[in-house]
C-alpha cells in the first residue's frame, strides 16, 4: 500500500543537495515578453534521432501583455529552476528523466504553436498574471490539454494577476470551472505528505523584508496562497494553479542561502514532485 513520505524525510534527503555551477545560472536581462535566457532550449531532447520519451520539463513561452512587479514574463526563474527541479525529481523519485546530448537534464521551452508541444507530458508556466494569448495559441493550448496534456501555472500574485490569468484560461477552457484543491485531495499525498500549499516568496522580497517570516508579496491582498485546478469530467487534471506563491523560487534559489533553503525549498520540492507525479498517473 502506498504511504506518503512525510516532509522531514524530504528535508533530510534535500539537505545533501549541492550548489549548481554558476555557468548554468547566468541570465541576460532584456524586456520583450520576458527576460531572455541564454540558451533557450527550444525543441525536445532526442535519443537516436527520435524524441526522448523520458520525462521532460517543458516551459511555456508566451508573450506578456502587461507587467507585474517582480516578474519577468514567461522565463521568470528560468533556466535554473527547471534544471534544479529535474535534477531533484530524478534523485528523489524513480522517474527516469530525459537528457540533452551534453548530459544536462531535459528541460525545454515550447511555444503554444510548436508541434513539440504534443510531446510534453508536463507543461509549466510562470508569471501568468502577465500572459497574453493569440486566437491560434488559444486553440492549440485547448487541443493540447483536451488530448491529454497538463499545465501547471505558478508565481502570480494578487487580484490583478489572477484576473489576467482567469481571462486567459477562460478563453482556452470556457466550459470548465476552476475549483479550490482542499487539504484532503490525494494530489497532496501523491508521494510526499503536504498539508497545505506553502507560500514561498522570491528570495529578493524575502531579503528586502529582513529575512523575516513575511511571505506575502502583495501584503494583505495576497496573504492567502491558493492551490486551484481545472479537472476534466473524468477527473483528470488539466491545469493546476499555485497563486500567491512562488514555488519555483524554492527550486531556483536552493543553493544561495541556507536559511532560505531550509525555510522554503523542501516544501517547494514536495509539492512540485507531488504535482508532477499526479499529472503523470492520472
Amino acid at each position: 500500500m502506498h504511504r506518503p513520505v512525510r516532509l522531514p524525510v524530504l528535508l533530510a534527503a534535500a539537505g545533501a543537495l549541492v550548489l549548481l555551477s554558476t555557468a548554468s545560472a547566468q541570465i541576460r536581462q532584456g524586456w520583450g515578453g520576458g527576460w531572455r535566457a541564454n540558451p533557450i532550449r527550444e525543441g525536445l531532447p532526442e535519443r537516436g534521432g527520435y524524441v526522448n520519451r523520458d520525462f521532460t520539463f517543458c516551459r511555456l513561452l508566451y508573450q506578456s501583455e502587461r507587467r507585474e512587479a517582480g516578474g519577468h514574463g514567461w522565463n521568470t526563474d528560468y533556466p535554473v529552476s527547471d534544471h534544479n527541479f529535474m535534477t531533484r525529481f530524478e534523485e528523489l523519485t524513480n522517474v527516469r528523466v530525459a537528457r540533452w546530448d551534453n548530459g544536462e537534464p531535459g528541460y525545454a521551452v515550447v511555444r503554444p504553436t510548436d508541434p513539440e508541444l504534443y510531446g510534453c507530458p508536463f507543461l509549466f508556466a510562470s508569471d501568468v498574471g502577465t500572459i497574453g494569448l493569440s486566437e491560434v495559441e488559444v486553440v492549440r493550448l485547448r487541443d493540447y490539454l483536451l488530448k491529454g496534456g497538463f499545465l501547471w501555472v505558478d508565481d502570480f500574485w494578487g487580484n490583478a494577476a489572477w484576473r489576467q490569468w482567469e481571462r486567459a484560461i477562460g478563453r482556452v477552457l470556457p466550459e470548465h470551472d476552476i475549483v479550490d484543491v482542499g487539504p484532503d485531495h490525494p494530489l497532496l499525498s501523491a508521494l510526499y505528505l503536504v498539508h497545505e500549499v506553502p507560500q514561498i516568496p522570491s528570495i529578493q522580497f524575502w531579503r528586502r523584508e529582513g529575512r523575516r517570516v513575511e511571505t506575502s508579496e502583495r501584503g494583505r491582498e495576497s496573504a492567502e496562497p491558493h492551490l486551484r485546478a481545472i479537472f476534466h469530467a473524468n477527473g483528470r487534471p488539466l491545469v493546476i494553479m499555485t497563486h500567491n506563491t512562488d514555488i519555483a523560487d524554492g527550486w531556483e534559489r536552493e543553493g544561495e542561502d541556507d536559511q532560505f533553503f531550509n525555510s522554503f525549498s523542501p516544501a517547494a520540492y514536495a509539492l512540485g514532485i507531488n504535482i508532477a507525479v499526479w499529472s503523470m498517473t492520472h
